[in-house]
This record gives C-alpha cells, structure tokens and sequence, in this order.
C-alpha cells in the first residue's frame, strides 16, 4: 500500500445542508456527484466527499447511531495566524461552530478549532514548519 490519502468522506444528516456549509467557505463542488447523492470538492490532491451518515454507514456495514468524539480531526494548515483567524470567522458565518478559537500552541504553532453543522471537528491551524504546497 502507497502512503497516501486519497478520499475523506463525511457522514452528514443532510447533504443539501452540509454541501451548503462548505460551499459558504468558497468551496466548489465537482458535478461528478450531481444527482447521485454524495457530493465531492477536489482538495489538492485528494477529495473530501459528504455522504448520508445512515448510507456511509450501511455501505461500511456498520450501526449508523453514535455520536460525541470519534477520535479523528480534519486538519486546515494556513498560511499564517491572520489566515487561521480569518477562516474561524468565515465558518461561523456560513453557520459552523467555533470550538476552540485560534492561539499559539506548544509545537510552535498557531491553531484554533470548530465543528461543521454534522459536528466533525476541523483544525485551522498555521504551522511554520509544513508548507502549503497548493
């Protein structure tokens, strides 16, 4: 196996919400997925898809019901503090939640947190010694 990720796909209670939710953020929805009830944004070089958490699950084969923390974060690294910032301030408007707000962090960072309207929780970090390749 090549160490690579390819696709993030999240379960959402409803998709037309959750699509709505992330393209409030600016991002584009590929129309591959139109019509066929997931829908797909390219994100560099791999794809984050929203699915219906009942039909993600029963496509797994496991109980769809569960809730609280699942042990997974989706992590955002920007380009510097004032980006983090930024970013936080624009998923609240488009209807997330705030978390944890940005600060600087013991690894030498800048990193805050929210949760979308499914709850999945997003880091919106800057960290100085990753570059932002795309």
């Amino acid at each position: 196996m090549e160490q690579r990720l390819s696709f993030v796909t999240l379960g959402v209670a409803d998709l037309t919400r959750a699509q709505g939710f992330y393209e409030a953020l600016g991002w584009k929805a590929s129309p591959y997925g139109e019509g066929k009830g997931i829908v797909f944004f390219q994100a560099g070089g791999m794809v984050i898809g929203l699915f219906p958490r009942e039909e993600l699950a029963a496509d797994a084969g496991v109980e769809g019901a569960g809730g609280g923390f699942s042990g997974l974060t989706l992590s955002y690294n920007t380009r510097s503090e004032a980006e983090a910032d930024a970013i936080l301030k624009d998923v609240e408007a488009a209807g997330g939640k705030v978390i944890k707000p940005a600060h600087r962090v013991f690894w030498g960072g800048y990193s805050g947190y929210f949760a979308d309207p499914d709850g999945h929780l997003w880091e919106v970090c800057f960290n100085p010694q990753i570059i932002v390749a795309a």
